[in-house]
């Protein structure tokens, strides 16, 4: 499969003024290209209907990435192009026991990540530390609210990519915590809601 090497070195300033500087290389195929393109037209229809949300940055998580892999994608829509990137957990209920294989639910109790598009919405303090809760907004995951699937950081996942996959969460998209402080940042800095995609 042809891969794209994509080396970024990229500052960006944001709403608040401050300053996001890193240097990202990383591997993206031309098929997860092609996922991300489609649904970042489906996000900027979205976004052109309804200016309620924030129109520069995105995010998008890829489900058919391995867990040990970078697949949450921060996204600039006025460029195009991806400006960060890290791993995301998915649920222990989306487990199928078949290597590589997903299944999806937006029901209680069910442990499993739900696909669709989220409002990235209000920040509170868990158990797990600052968190942000998540809106569904499609009859996929529209039960986010009720489930408490919300955006956190867990100390078990990596920074880095592993040749492993990581631990899981009970439906919430956990991340590292550096790559948390990065990205809240961004959300902390935003005067609208983020639209977060989960797509498998």
């Amino acid at each position: 499969m042809k891969i794209f090497y994509l080396f970024l070195f990229v500052t960006v300033s944001f709403f608040t003024g401050s300053k996001l500087s890193f240097k990202e290389e990383s591997a993206i195929s031309t098929i997860e290209m092609e996922r991300i393109n489609s649904r970042i037209i489906d996000l900027k229809n979205m976004i052109n209907v309804d200016h309620n949300y924030n129109q520069k940055i995105a995010f998008l998580i890829d489900m058919k990435v391995p867990s040990g892999k970078n697949r949450f994608f921060v996204y600039d829509l006025e460029k195009n192009v991806i400006i960060d990137q890290g791993l995301v957990a998915h649920g222990s209920g989306s487990e199928t026991g078949i290597k590589g294989m997903l299944k999806f639910s937006n029901m209680p109790n069910s442990n499993c990540t739900a696909l669709g598009r989220y409002a990235v919405g209000k920040t509170y303090r868990g158990i797990f530390g600052k968190a942000y809760r998540l809106a569904g907004l499609e009859e996929t995951n529209n039960n986010a609210f009720k489930r408490a699937i919300v955006l956190h950081h867990y100390s078990a996942v990596p920074l880095e990519e592993q040749d492993y996959y990581i631990s899981n969460s009970h439906g919430c998209p956990m991340v590292n915590e550096q790559f948390f402080k990065r990205i809240e940042k961004i959300i902390d800095g935003s005067k609208s809601n983020i639209l977060m995609d989960i797509y498998y």
